[in-house]
């Protein structure tokens, strides 16, 4: 499973690491995810969704989670 959050749509950034020397190496920064259930309020189905902790914070404040 990819590391994407199924709110936002954060994913693997990948960008340069740069040494004292200028070198550059690959680096990957990933997102902060984590699992949370989400329950449906007409159905009474509970969903899985990787979340990250930007999307929590949309979730709280649209009154879903």
């Amino acid at each position: 499973m990819s590391r994407v959050c199924e709110v936002t749509w954060k994913k693997t950034a990948v960008w340069n690491n740069r040494s004292h020397s200028m070198r550059a190496t690959k680096r990957k920064f990933y997102p902060n995810l984590f699992y949370r259930n989400i329950k449906d309020k007409e159905t009474w189905l509970v969903y899985r969704i990787r979340v990250s902790a930007k999307g929590l914070k949309i979730l709280k404040k649209k009154g879903i989670l």
